[in-house]
């Protein structure tokens, strides 16, 4: 299941040893490809709704494969448990889960206590015992589903695959019994049980609206309600969405609980190198104390601990970073590794110190996961977050513990030599978080000196305007992220008045360029998250609204000031200065964040309803509308209205933000559906249909009068563009339908485009990308490339059609 990903072979391609991977370069980019292109599925989408009886699901044999603490065992023990609390009535109608964890069924196996599933059920290690007929009778009617627990935790090679066998057996005895089999991705080898029928999904890492769910849902079942609950999830969520290294490990279930916890009694941000710590405790500790430690007896915990093992880590991070790609590559060789840790444990006393050099990488990378197999014979962290923080504690220890590193040299070898590569900032902040204030100002002090040419950095591909890219502020900003890991930040007052100085002088001063948005944004929230606390703060926000001949989007100061001063009585009264007299970019962020911040205000719905209706420019009233359908949208008349503004504003893209906040917010009104196709249909305006056509596609998918009404769309529209994104969101949805593939073929050769203009989009393009995307294995696809090679009257898709069957001559399907 697992397929090597490109940035890996990447890494080995640089390094020389890709060859000894033995993968040709095509084959692994189609399967990279083929993994990449597989859609995003539900987990009970795959498996079945266990609050639903229906019997038919995707997959009836499934191995879950994953992460240590993405969920593997959690999804295994939550669908035995929906069922165990059912009412003893609804029991019959569901089918008996059998949970069975692997590592003991493998140990009684060993240990000649059972011979195989059925034996170990009944007399194994195990809660409980069922009837032994009645059981059969299940297993033969398929009332049963068995759930396979951790065939990654069968250590031994041999007696895993003895259980791998005992699974295929048991499948083959009971083939209507429904199978899910969980394990690590690393070290999995998927031909036996996929032989066996089996298909293999992989669990993806939470998404950022995943996340901001487990954070409220954890807070609301551990806090009582009230203020100390609101802040920390606050807290929690800020973290999650302001800290990269932060939001990488919280993707990981098992991760980001530690970070709940831990984010009970301390603010994670300025706390990341303990976050950290804890979380490379949990990794190399907690989760193998009963499992690794035990039984691998070579290893004494007494005298290896995961003290020893951070020590470790340390010195690999180290080493690392000293190597020619440095903190970017990420990769150190096997035997670089061995030696490493070898020469570790040679300075406390361990015997056979290479031999358990060798466990301990074994350990560290199939047990601890905190290293991984590159292929080739070399190793990289699973999560560049370690490998940073580990590079970053061994600095530390250097200046703090062994003293081998003085103040200036950590000023100008580490910091002076590494300030301008960003693969090193999270390093650098870190160290900053980790060692005395006063060495940060000397450091800031050290930054704030360097200088920057800024010319190098301009953006000029807009003819009209020259846009400074972040790194012609490089020193201004990193020196902001180290003074933000301080944690008492009032042990350097000159320190923080001077940055505060740097930066503002840089949004003040006259120059031939504007800043990029994402720096006049950065610059404007650091200004306003670190200062907040500061009476002059606000004034030079407000201030920086007259500064937009330089930064660009003054919106950024009207953001900061709603967020961080929503409790001043002079906060909604300026805001709605601004959205009357201001310039649009100000006026429209100011209805965005009066909509957001101010919903419990009385006055506040009927104001936005006003400037909806009343204000001249057609991005004010565009905001006014998203605002009021995603803040109001339990207010009976707030969908009446939309839909009048859907109708009637003289704007399309009012109309459209109309039509798009409807589909989503009001999907299950019976209404719904037949407003959105009258306005693919019959609104004026092209990009108005588009809207409609993309929303109905995604969300009636299943309503059995979609497709055809897309493809009457892509048949009939008078528009180019409508009929593009019909056809785009019938590939999307309906790639698999049979009809789909000849219906593409029909618009690559019928669509009536005509170019008139170089930028425009031909529909009858893209229904051939899509035709080489996902049919290109077909023997009709060859043949249609050449026809139209040939004979389509637009030259850019002609040469594109060129270009594309000299690329399938080369390289034919299935050669």
């Amino acid at each position: 299941m697992y397929e090597l990903p490109k940035d890996r072979s990447r890494l080995l391609q640089e390094s020389g040893q890709l060859d000894a991977l033995e993968l040709a370069e095509a084959e692994l980019e189609n399967h990279r490809k083929r993994y990449v292109e597989q859609p995003i599925r539900g987990v009970f989408e795959v498996l079945g709704d266990p609050n639903e009886v229906a019997k038919e699901v995707v997959a009836k044999y499934a191995v879950i494969l994953g992460d240590p603490g993405s969920g593997k065992s959690t999804l295994l023990q939550y669908l035995a448990l929906i069922w165990a609390e059912r009412s003893v009535r609804d029991l019959p109608l569901y089918p008996l889960p059998l949970l069975l964890e692997l590592r003991t069924y493998a140990r009684d196996k060993q240990a000649r206590k059972c011979k195989d599933i059925v034996s170990f059920i009944h007399g194994g290690n195990i809660t409980c015992r069922l009837n032994q007929q009645e059981l059969h009778e299940k297993l033969k009617n398929g009332d049963v589903i068995a759930l396979f627990d951790g065939i990654d935790e069968v250590f031994d090679p041999a007696l895993r695959d003895e259980v791998v066998t005992d699974i295929h057996r048991f499948t083959n005895e009971y083939p209507a019994v429904r199978s899910v089999a969980t394990s690590r991705w690393l070290g999995y080898k998927a031909h036996r049980l996929r032989d066996a029928g089996f298909q293999h999904f992989m669990l993806q890492e939470l998404n950022d609206e995943q996340m901001q769910d487990f954070v409220v849902r954890w807070h609301d079942l551990n806090f009582a309600e009230g203020a100390d609950k609101d802040r920390k999830r606050e807290r929690l969520q800020k973290a999650i969405r302001e800290s990269r290294s932060i939001k990488e490990l919280a993707g990981n279930p098992l991760l980001l609980t530690m970070m709940a916890i831990l984010n009970r009694n301390q603010e994670l941000p300025r706390d990341r190198p303990e976050l950290y710590n804890q979380a490379s405790r949990v990794l190399l500790h907690q989760w193998d104390v009963e499992r690794a430690l035990v039984e691998d007896r070579r290893i004494d915990p007494k005298t290896i601990d995961y003290r020893d093992k951070q020590a470790m880590l340390r010195k690999v991070a180290y080493y690392m970073q000293s190597s020619a790609k440095g903190l970017a590559g990420n990769l150190i060789s096997a035997a670089q590794l061995e030696s490493i840790l070898t020469d570790y444990l040679k300075t406390i006393e361990v015997e056979k110190p290479r031999e358990i050099a060798r466990i301990m990488i074994g350990q560290l990378r199939t047990r601890n996961f905190i290293l991984c197999d590159l292929g080739g014979d070399s190793y990289g962290f699973v999560h560049r977050t370690f490998l940073e923080y580990f590079c970053a504690w061994e600095f530390v220890w250097q200046f703090k513990e062994s003293q081998t590193l003085t103040i200036e040299q950590l000023i100008h070898d580490v910091f002076g030599k590494h300030w301008q590569d960003e693969s090193w900032h999270e390093v650098l902040r870190l160290i900053s978080g980790m060692i005395e204030p006063r060495f940060v100002a000397d450091i800031i002090d050290f930054l704030l000196e360097q200088e920057v040419d800024k010319s190098a950095f301009l953006d000029e591909t807009i003819s009209w305007e020259k846009m400074l890219k972040k790194e012609g502020l490089s020193n201004l900003l990193l020196a902001s992220e180290c003074f933000v890991e301080v944690r008492n930040r009032s042990l350097i007052t000159a320190t923080s008045s001077k940055l505060l100085k740097a930066l503002q002088n840089e949004a003040e001063q006259e120059t031939p360029y504007k800043f990029k948005s994402e720096l006049a944004s950065r610059l404007i929230n650091t200004v306003a998250s670190i200062w907040q606390d500061s009476s002059d703060t606000l004034l030079w926000l407000k201030k920086c609204l007259k500064f937009d001949q330089q930064l660009f989007i003054p919106e950024s100061s009207v953001q900061e000031i709603a967020k961080g001063w929503k409790d001043d009585s002079d906060t909604l009264p300026w805001l709605k200065d601004r959205a009357l007299n201001d310039q649009k970019y100000v006026r429209s962020a100011a209805v965005q964040e009066i909509a957001k911040g101010w919903k419990d205000d009385s006055d506040t719905l009927p104001w936005l309803k006003d400037r909806a209706l009343n204000d001249r420019n057609w991005e004010v009233r565009r905001a006014a509308v998203q605002g009021i359908a995603k803040g109001w949208k339990d207010d009976s008349d707030t969908l009446p209205w939309l839909k009048e503004r859907g109708l009637n504003d003289r704007n399309e893209f009012v109309r459209s933000a109309a039509v798009q906040e409807i589909a989503k917010g009001w999907k299950d009104d019976s209404d719904t559906l037949p407003w959105l196709k009258d306005r693919a249909l019959n609104d004026q305006h092209w990009d108005v249909r588009i809207a409609a056509v993309q929303e109905i596609a995604k969300g009636w998918k299943d309503d059995s009068d979609t497709l055809p009404l897309l493809k009457d769309r892509a048949l009939n529209d008078q528009d180019d563009d409508v009929r593009r994104a019909a056809v785009q969101e019938i590939v999307e949805g309906w790639k698999d339908d049979p009809q789909t593939f000849d219906f593409l073929c029909d618009r690559a050769i019928h669509d009536p485009f005509k170019r008139e203009e170089d930028w425009e989009g031909n529909p009858r393009q893209t229904a051939l990308e899509a035709i080489l995307k996902y049919y290109s294995d077909k023997p009709q696809t060859l043949e249609l490339l050449k026809a139209i090679s040939n004979n389509d009257r637009d030259e850019k898709l002609k040469e594109f059609a060129k270009v594309e069957l000299a690329k399938l001559s080369e390289n034919p399907v299935g050669a």
